[in-house]
């Protein structure tokens, strides 16, 4: 079954991961992101974005820095003005109490239920473990991408999640696996 909806990861996943990014001009599509999320919009899924962002509880920068990358993240997409149909930004540290940071299902129950979906037609797709960890917790269905700052398939299997989730070279090689052509 084709998912209907896909939950994204941001940093490494759909831009270059910039530690603590909060400058728009140093937001950078990764290879193929654009086309990859044309094909998923024309196989007919919604789209939404979920990041965590731990710099605005370090002081490091405020929500409108990140709210500026993901706005130029959008324009870079080319798909209009609201490529994502919610943004879900989880701003608090690590070890700090957040109803949202992955691998919180607590966003992806809400997809859910707004949008009247059984949790297989939900996918998360990402970077980190956190990412596929989230989908673990909230029963959906999850897929990696090798395209962070760290070794995702080995984060995989610390976590015992390695014969899970599938884990691809590309955003591309991702999207294709769950849109395959005829």
């Amino acid at each position: 079954m084709q998912p209907a909806a896909l939950i994204f990861d941001r940093d490494g996943t759909l831009i270059e991961h910039v530690p603590y990014l909060r400058t728009p001009a140093e937001v950078r599509l990764l290879p193929g992101v654009r086309e990859a999320l044309q094909a998923a919009r024309a196989a007919g899924a919604r789209l939404f974005l979920h990041s965590n962002q731990s710099g605005i509880g370090r002081g490091y920068f405020d929500l409108a820095a990140v709210t500026a990358c993901n706005q130029r993240l959008v324009e870079l997409l080319e798909l209009g003005p609201r490529p994502f149909e919610r943004i879900c930004i989880a701003p608090e540290e690590p070890d700090q109490p957040s109803p949202y940071r992955k691998p919180s299902p607590l966003f992806a129950r809400e997809i859910i239920r707004d949008f009247s979906l059984q949790p297989g037609q939900l996918c998360y797709l990402g970077d980190r473990g956190s990412d596929l960890a989230t989908a673990h917790a909230a029963g959906t269905r999850g897929v990696g991408v090798a395209t962070g700052l760290d070794d995702l398939r080995a984060e995989l299997h610390e976590l015992g999640l390695a014969r899970d989730f599938p884990v691809f070279d590309s955003i591309g090689a991702a999207i294709h696996y769950l849109f395959p052509h005829p």
